[in-house]
């Protein structure tokens, strides 16, 4: 078997149980893992619905992915706590402007890892895409990073259909070219614009109805 490159013992543990496991939950199609850098640090940002689309997208990876989760996490259980960390995995008060997980974050990139976002902010009910919050294109401007645009289609399914093994979804996990972020951190304007030009690349890689906010997919400037 051949693991992510760059991961942990635990990531590589996770990713072996991920691919036991996984034929009895869904049928896994990834396109465009060749987008994703070999070297180097970068951001993955994807789209976020009701389903499991960060364990989709992570083991979809060539590379281990760092994420942030909410702060909330954290305090269910501290074995979860350990292994959390272990994973890479950091925490995020979110709203609140959390100054230690953006440096954190930003770190993450400049040492040549890759950070896993999801721009929305929060899950998307009805699985269209919604309108990005800027923290993505703050931190790839800070960091001067390329964000590689990804989506994870159908995942709701898998927890749908959980009882119903014999139903098990196709989930697509789509990557698309790396973008390189450009600007002043310290612009609003400029940020709201890198913003949803990253969301329109994402949206790009979705099937039409599932565009939502972003259905237009307004040319690259």
């Amino acid at each position: 078997m051949k693991f992510p490159n760059d991961s942990s013992t635990l990531w590589k543990s996770i990713y072996l149980l991920a691919t036991v496991a996984k034929p009895l939950f869904c049928r896994l199609r990834v396109e465009g893992a060749e987008h994703i850098p070999q070297t180097g640090g970068c951001i993955v940002a994807c789209n976020h619905t009701l389903g499991p689309d960060f364990i989709m997208l992570g083991y979809a990876m060539p590379r281990q992915i760092y994420f942030m989760a909410k702060m909330e996490i954290f305090a269910w259980n501290p074995l979860l706590t350990t292994i959390l960390n272990a994973a890479g995995t950091f925490p995020v008060n979110r709203g609140k402007g959390d100054v230690t997980a953006i440096q954190t974050a930003v770190e993450i990139v400049q040492t040549g890892r890759i950070l896993g976002m999801f721009p929305e902010g929060t899950r998307s009910r009805t699985g269209q895409l919604m309108r990005g919050k800027t923290g993505v294109a703050r931190i790839a401007m800070t960091a001067q990073s390329a964000v590689v645009p990804a989506v994870v289609i159908n995942a709701q399914r898998v927890l749908k259909d959980l009882l119903r093994p014999q139903q098990r979804p196709e989930v697509t996990v789509r990557f698309g070219p790396p973008e390189q972020i450009q600007g002043n951190a310290d612009d609003p304007v400029e940020i709201r614009h890198n913003t949803d030009q990253i969301m329109r690349s994402m949206a790009a890689l979705l099937p039409s109805g599932l565009r939502g906010e972003y259905g237009g997919v307004e040319p690259k400037p």
